[in-house]
């Protein structure tokens, strides 16, 4: 089996070849996915040196744990799950409160609501939900700024923690709407109001910003 990006053969492949200990697909696997194993559990504990522990505990479970993967999920929604469970329970251990019950019916926690024409419809076909024109007081230069990077990390950092798990994945993580239900057990109704109101918050810091 080739080593290099096996990160790109078929999960039944690389499952395959866990079991039967190949530790360059399994280096692969790390290297790959601990980057933002590393960014997810910074959204449940406190420091970046907590967080590095989970992702190792992550890794060790999933050697412990590959035998007994059944191909529910994919891979690495499997994995992502693995680190958000030892990251809640580590958080918890820590006494950081982690409202997560949201989750579930984010409809009961009232918000203001935004503009929908801010928003392209959420059944567009390439781009469902997102930002629908940048205002002409937002120069490109500007968006691509240091400063103002910095300024998006923060609005997002700022969420609440449904709502930042929800945008991290999908916008910095790129992950399908289909993998972020997956992986949270959300329904496709919660997972889309926790986007639009995460979506919404930080488009009123840029523009707080930015004008």
């Amino acid at each position: 089996m080739p080593t290099a990006r096996a990160t790109a053969l078929p999960d039944a492949e690389i499952v395959a070849a866990l079991r039967c200990g190949e530790e360059a697909v399994f280096s692969d696997l790390v290297d790959t996915y601990s980057p933002g194993l590393l960014r997810m559990a910074r959204l449940f504990v406190r420091d970046r040196a907590v967080a590095e522990e989970v992702v190792q505990d992550t890794w060790v479970g999933v050697l412990h744990g590959i035998d007994s993967f059944e191909g529910r999920s994919t891979l690495k929604t499997w994995i992502f799950r693995i680190l958000m469970n030892i990251a809640k329970t580590r958080a918890v251990r820590d006494g950081r409160t982690l409202p997560f019950s949201a989750l579930q019916d984010p409809g009961r926690v009232p918000e203001a609501a935004v503009d929908a024409d801010r928003f392209l419809d959420p059944e567009h076909p390439r781009w469902p939900g997102h930002w629908a024109v940048k205002p002409e007081a937002w120069p490109e230069d500007a968006l691509l700024a240091a400063e103002t990077r910095e300024r998006l990390t923060e609005a997002i950092e700022g969420l609440p923690a449904t709502q930042r798990t929800v945008i991290s994945l999908r916008d910095i993580e790129g992950w399908s709407s289909e993998e972020v239900r997956n992986a949270l057990g959300l329904s496709e109704t919660n997972q889309r109001v926790l986007l639009h109101r995460a979506r919404s918050k930080v488009r009123a810091a840029l523009e707080d910003y930015l004008q």
